[in-house]
């Protein structure tokens, strides 16, 4: 791994929730150091703590916008991650099938019902003249 140098200290950083709590905020946007700490409701200090541990593990960067730092996700460690753990996923992947059928014989699912037509609006009745 180039970011990282064994794979138990990518799980270390990624098992603590705080810093997954902020790289789930990260992947939809960039976020400050303020805005980090508004949602998470966490101290200052220990967003900092945690953002410099994902920054020098290479999982975020930051870029200075005037008088703030802004922090965006890197996805390359994402990706070594996913790649170390692409030879596991056919066993979760087959077990994760195998109950889907399962289900499926409990609870068949319903067969779509159709549409009830739409009712024209009535007809106006006309009277004839005698």
């Amino acid at each position: 791994m180039s970011y990282i140098t064994t794979v138990e200290s990518v799980f270390e950083i990624i098992a603590e929730p705080n810093r997954r709590a902020i790289l789930n905020l990260l992947v939809s946007s960039q976020q400050s150091v303020g805005e980090i700490e508004r949602r998470l409701r966490l101290p200052q200090p220990a967003v900092s703590r945690h953002l410099r541990v994902l920054r020098e593990a290479g999982f975020v960067e930051a870029t200075v916008d005037a008088q703030r730092r802004l922090y965006r996700l890197r996805p390359e460690p994402l990706q070594e991650i996913d790649a170390w753990l692409a030879p596991f996923r056919r066993f979760w992947s087959a077990h994760v099938d195998a109950l889907e059928r399962h289900l499926d014989r409990l609870h068949p699912p319903e067969p779509a019902k159709p549409e009830p037509a739409k009712k024209s609006p009535p007809k106006k009745k006309t009277r004839r003249k005698k």
